[in-house]
């Protein structure tokens, strides 16, 4: 029994870890732009710091007015978290680690749609005028999840057929 609590504050210890850092760099990312008054911050030919307001999902879809649409989305967000959470409960191998990256960045975001009524992205890539969607550290921690658990799948399914 002693092993699961251990095992549990562990995996309860990295989505939290990924929650404060997504926290802490929005928070003072959000503190610069107020404290600056200004749109933008140039860090590099190819990297800018632009606060926007994300009332959508990941790199701004399904934005809308509608507080209905607004609304819909969060509910649905808290029931993926919450299924996410069982499959915590039920999986023991490599993929818990990557749903407790989504998890962690999951909640960073949630965080915001519930405080905020939208989420802060401000990493801006480009290449000249060609931008990426403009994201945050949680983006970047569910990104990387969610590739992880496809590259898992992938090679086991591979592994299985030969």
């Amino acid at each position: 029994m002693q092993r699961k609590n251990k095992i549990f504050f562990l995996n309860l210890l990295v989505v939290i870890i990924i929650f404060l850092i997504d926290r802490v760099s929005k928070t003072h990312v959000i503190g610069l732009f107020e404290d600056l008054n200004n749109q933008q911050i140039f860090i590099t030919s190819f990297l800018n710091i632009y606060l926007i307001w994300n009332e959508g999902i990941a790199f701004g879809l399904f934005s809308s007015e509608s507080k209905n649409i607004y609304n819909f989305i969060t509910i649905l967000i808290i029931t993926i978290n919450l299924f996410i959470i069982y499959i915590l409960f039920k999986i023991n191998d490599l993929r818990k680690y990557f749903f407790l990256v989504i998890l962690g960045g999951s909640l960073g975001n949630l965080y915001d749609r519930l405080i905020y009524n939208a989420v802060p992205d401000f990493i801006d890539f480009h290449v000249g005028d060609l931008h990426w969607f403009i994201f945050n550290p949680a983006d970047i921690f569910i990104s990387i999840g969610v590739i992880c658990l496809i590259l898992v799948e992938f090679f086991s399914k591979n592994k299985k057929n030969v």
